[in-house]
């Protein structure tokens, strides 16, 4: 895909995800907009009572995608951890409880109104050790090996360049660091007709890439440990597609000579 066209699906998910954000209370909507309601095959039951039931009213309905991140990693408390896409906030504050106030949960996002959403939200939750930046999932404003978890919920099937988001994830990510991300992921041939349909593009569709297909693309990002496990299953008239819980681990340091080898880049 040309910058043009990158730059083309971008301000799309912007323009959908910020009236989803200023519709929060009227809809159950994902932060990967992957949702047309409370009973959308792909968003319905993602989350148990238990956990949502202390968060506010508008990070639920706001921020339900394909999955449940913070259901597929342990986090332990101090951890850093780091949200793509980060929506209404459901999965930074879900995140921030668990690793705890020596912990440090940075929720980014592209979109002002659902970043201003996600930030009352927090105040509404009163949540401290969490901060909503805004940037591109693509280029991730945070320093080389400063995070020790990445999630990610129906996100990175938006983004036009996967290769770019998974290197930023590479990048920033310690050595050791996990990457347990939900996401939509399509399972045979995606024709390009339907690539360049915008519409379901931004509704987690069109962008999805074949399951063997995102091993890859981790891997050759750098990533080892790559694993990924469809669990629901869709048959739309545009082709067959699931919702995958996907994990990996930037390469630990590996001692050489008497030191530490670095293990990132």
């Amino acid at each position: 895909m040309t910058e043009r066209n990158s730059e083309h699906v971008l301000e799309a998910v912007r323009e959908r995800y910020g009236a989803l954000a200023r519709s929060a209370g009227a809809a159950s909507c994902g932060a990967g907009g992957c949702c047309t309601g409370a009973d959308d095959p792909i968003s319905s039951q993602l989350y148990s009572a238990a956990e949502t039931g202390n968060l506010p009213t508008d990070a639920v309905t706001a921020s339900l995608g394909c999955g449940n991140p913070t259901a597929l990693i342990a986090l332990n408390p101090g951890e850093t951890v780091l949200d793509l896409g980060s929506g209404g906030g459901i999965d930074v504050l879900l995140s921030a409880r668990r690793v705890g106030p020596a912990g440090k949960v940075y929720g980014l996002d592209a979109t002002d109104d659902m970043l201003a959403l996600a930030r009352e939200n927090q105040r509404k939750a009163g949540v401290g050790n969490v901060e909503f930046m805004k940037g591109a999932i693509e280029a991730i404003p945070l320093p080389d090996c400063s995070v020790d978890v990445i999630i990610s919920n129906c996100v990175i099937n938006l983004s036009a360049d996967k290769d770019a988001v998974l290197r930023e994830a590479f990048r920033v990510l310690k050595p050791g660091g996990r990457f347990a991300v939900s996401d939509v992921v399509s399972r045979g041939e995606v024709t390009e007709d339907l690539r360049r349909d915008m519409a379901l593009w931004v509704g987690c569709i069109s962008g999805a890439l074949d399951e063997t297909e995102y091993a890859t693309k981790l891997r050759t990002a750098g990533f080892e440990g790559v694993s990924l496990e469809t669990w629901r299953e869709y048959d739309f008239s545009e082709g067959r597609f699931a919702s995958a819980f996907i994990r990996a681990t930037k390469p630990a340091p590996q001692p050489c000579c008497g030191t530490e080898c670095c293990g990132g880049r």
